[in-house]
């Protein structure tokens, strides 16, 4: 027992020498294949969010980064806020996102199990029949039994760090499904936001074509009774009821979108709307912050949770590249076991019937049919694509907020030239009608007219649309949607979700380890 004991000391000094001792290459996070600055100049020198296109003024984020400012910050809409706040319960994918964040934890806490001995209680019984012949006594038993009692035990140490790479690896795709689950719930956000503002400019578009669809049959109605009476044509009526079919098919189209937008919406929420959901603001008058600061490509790289995603799944490459490595050399092993042994069940715990077996075990690939050396290839293949996926996402991400700026610096002069489109246009077609019943012109300037306005219209809601909706966009590009107050700390990646009465919540706190 004493040499056992000093063998036993020995390896674990060993192991603690060697614990910080891996073939992991040094990691060198890649450079960003990006410019150092988003551009500048043209259309991203325009003054954003100076005044919207109701004509109030704009919000300001006073400097603060999208990443320090709460959804409910962002959004002043209390229809909106609480559509946000339901989906984040209710929505499935994203309930998937955390549970797929509890299965990457579970496996971390499985592999790094695997750096310390496995202890298992056992109890046997062995029974069996030789010869006769082969018996050492007339007198023993044939057949006998064997009983033993004991605890046994069972230790790869990890000299070459084979087991710690392959739970930094385990560690880092955990990181990365927690980031994963992150990027996913800011994603969820922004989802939401664009769905409920395109709703809004249905309800924009429905009122617009419902107003043209009466303009158009009021037009009819004159038209048809002058023809009636004998002082209109036939071509002023046809002309006005095409305006009336084209409106009236365009009335369908638009019911029938909306239906499926708010379709769109429930998915998204996980359940049908509320009927007590406050009263929402209009699409013109949404607010939304418009000069949050963009700061520098690099600060992508701390903001974005899929850049961070990204870079984790590389770390992960990284840290499997070590664990073939080590394959090419010897696994140590040790197995002990300690109990007791009799002949009889009876008597396993009398005096005397102490056991014990201690067998080291060293085992040396030789000959693999060219295995190792193809995990080997293969580890540092899919490391080059780990280095790919992050710099596209980098690149990604760096368009996204490019788009956003330049979309953000010509929104509001783009919505201003069509509110003035607009006024013209209706000024036109109040003209053109005069006209017409004046008898001075035909009915054809009244029908293009009306087209015209009719066209301007719709081109100025899906302006405020596109507006709006960028600025959602741009928010989430940003890194923004993730804590739920400005100035709150931000909870961690696999920060639990409140299901709701329906379901228990989970409970997802990070592993105690780090990366060895």
């Amino acid at each position: 027992m004493q040499k056992l004991s000093v063998i036993a000391v020995a390896a674990a000094v060993a192991t603690i020498v060697l614990a910080g001792c891996t073939m992991e290459p040094h990691y060198q996070r890649p450079d960003a294949p990006v410019s150092q600055d988003f551009p500048q100049g043209g259309v991203y020198a325009t003054q954003p969010g100076a005044t919207g296109d109701s004509g109030q003024p704009g919000r300001s984020a006073n400097g603060v980064v999208a990443t320090d400012i709460g959804w409910r910050d962002f959004f002043v809409d209390p229809r909106l806020q609480q559509l946000v706040e339901i989906a984040l319960k209710n929505n499935r994918d994203l309930r998937v996102s955390v549970l797929n964040v509890e299965a990457a934890r579970a496996q971390y806490q499985i592999t790094r199990s695997a750096l310390f001995p496995a202890i298992d209680g056992v109890a046997s019984e062995n029974r069996s029949r030789v010869p006769n012949a082969l018996l050492s006594s007339p007198q023993q038993p044939n057949p006998s039994s064997v009983y033993n009692v004991g605890l046994q035990a069972s230790w790869e140490i990890d000299f070459w760090g084979r087991i710690r790479s392959l739970k930094d690896q385990a560690l880092a795709q955990y990181l990365s499904t927690a980031q994963a689950r992150k990027a996913a719930e800011i994603s969820l956000v922004s989802q939401v936001a664009d769905q409920y503002l395109t709703m809004l400019s249905d309800d924009d578009l429905l009122k617009v074509t419902q107003d043209t669809l009466k303009t158009a049959q009021d037009s009819y109605n004159i038209t048809k009774a002058q023809f009636d009476t004998g002082t209109g044509t036939e071509l002023d009526v046809r002309q006005a009821q095409t305006v009336v079919e084209n409106a009236q098919a365009d009335l369908q189209a638009q019911m029938r979108a909306r239906a499926q937008d708010e379709n769109a919406l429930v998915l998204l929420i996980g359940e049908p709307l509320p009927a007590d959901l406050p009263q929402g603001l209009p699409l013109d008058n949404q607010n939304l912050l418009a000069d949050i600061p963009e700061g520098l490509p690099s600060d992508l790289l701390t903001r974005r949770p899929d850049i961070m995603e990204a870079e984790q799944n590389l770390l992960a490459a990284n840290a499997n590249i070590g664990a073939a490595r080590a394959a090419f050399f010897p696994k140590v092993s040790l197995t002990a076991a300690f109990g007791t042994e009799s002949l009889s069940l009876g008597g396993l715990f009398k005096a005397g019937t102490a056991a014990w077996s201690f067998a080291p075990q060293i085992t040396m690939p030789i000959f693999e049919g060219g295995a190792n050396m193809a995990n080997l290839d293969l580890a540092h293949v899919q490391k080059r694509i780990e280095i790919a996926n992050y710099e596209k996402a980098i690149q990604s991400a760096f368009r996204e907020v490019a788009d956003g700026l330049a979309a953000r610096g010509t929104y509001d002069q783009q919505i201003q030239a069509l509110q003035r489109s607009t006024f013209a246009n209706q000024r036109g077609l109040d003209l053109s009608e005069l006209r017409y019943k004046n008898g001075v012109d035909s009915y054809l300037p009244v029908l293009a007219a009306q087209t015209s306005l009719y066209s301007a219209q719709r081109a100025l809601v899906s302006a405020r649309l596109a507006r709006e909706t960028n600025l959602v966009d741009l928010y989430r590009a940003l890194g923004g949607g993730w804590i739920e107050h400005a100035g709150e700390t931000p909870r961690p990646a696999d920060a639990p979700v409140d299901y709701g009465a329906a379901s228990a919540p989970v409970a997802a706190s990070a592993p105690a380890a780090t990366a060895g």
